[in-house]
């Protein structure tokens, strides 16, 4: 019988490549030199005996065989990676406390979180919802293990980015922009990185603007702005049913993206705790559109 014509560990490198859309960068995350990230994508083509990238230029490309194969390879790997903790750490027990954005849980972890529940039956997850601000002041206060918040791109403060956060504008399909006047908008309170993203981008634009509705839960943002009050950021991966995207045809202004970091307690984790924050940026590195640069 003859063997696949991959493993697992240069699937994880062609994996990284495609997301960091580069062989250096790649190698920085995996841990590997740029030259062994070529000879393993080499490797991995000359097994399949066809092309998997373009070699035109500095931008990486995949070939349809390339799109192919990256589909077969997510799945291959997060199976892999639900198999190696499920047999390789299966007695593992104990509360893991979790804080993080509410539109992140929602839509993101449901399934990265069962997926590592499944595995390890004996862990409780202590999972918390709340603002990036808020989660931040409570993780400083020693509440959580883990906490994944929103912030600034390269933010100089520790924690490691697993997922970029392309900011839109959006609003109910039934809200009317009124000519010349200020833009409503929607807002978390201060000092929440979405709304320094509105206001910072409006005025560097020079629009007026005016807040017509603050409030501390990303539901009731949404149901503000379904409602028709104003318009509001939010995050281009995780729009909701009820609300379009706006931008050039009412002279928006472009937004900065922002990202999610995962940052662990500076105290000694536990190992429940560790497993997770590697399931985390693992399972997110195989789903996520773009990484940060």
């Amino acid at each position: 019988m003859s063997t696949p014509p991959f493993d697992f560990d240069l699937l994880r490198t062609f994996v990284a490549v495609v997301d960091n859309n580069s062989f250096t960068r790649a190698g920085e995350r995996i841990g590997r030199t740029q030259s062994t990230v070529s000879l393993q994508i080499k490797k991995l083509e000359d097994n399949l005996k066809r092309p998997l990238f373009e070699r035109s230029g500095r931008e990486v490309l995949l070939t349809a065989d390339g799109e192919i194969l990256l589909a077969y390879a997510r799945q291959l790997l997060h199976i892999a990676d639900e198999a190696r903790a499920r047999f390789m750490e299966p007695d593992i027990e104990g509360t893991i406390r979790l804080g993080t954005t509410e539109d992140f849980a929602t839509v993101y972890l449901p399934d990265i979180l069962a997926r590592f529940a499944r595995a390890h039956p004996r862990v409780t997850l202590d999972v918390n919802c709340n603002f990036s601000f808020s989660l931040l002041e409570g993780f400083s206060k020693g509440e959580y293990d883990l906490v994944l918040i929103k912030r600034e791109p390269q933010a100089p403060l520790g924690g490691v980015p697993v997922w970029r956060d392309v900011l839109v504008w959006v609003c109910s399909p039934q809200f009317v922009f009124e000519t010349g006047s200020p833009i409503p908008l929607a807002l978390a309170p201060a000092p929440d990185v979405y709304r320094k993203r509105a206001l910072a981008s409006l005025q560097a634009q020079g629009r007026d603007w005016r807040i017509v509705y603050t409030s501390v839960s990303s539901e009731g943002l949404q149901a503000a702005v379904r409602a028709g009050l104003g318009i509001t950021i939010l995050s281009k991966d995780m729009l909701p049913p009820g609300l379009k995207i706006v931008g050039a045809e009412q002279q928006l202004p472009q937004l900065p993206d922002s990202e999610i970091a995962l940052y662990r307690s500076p105290g000694k984790l536990s190992r429940a705790a560790e497993m997770l924050a590697e399931h985390i940026t693992h399972s997110l590195e195989y789903r996520r559109p773009e990484l940060p640069t």
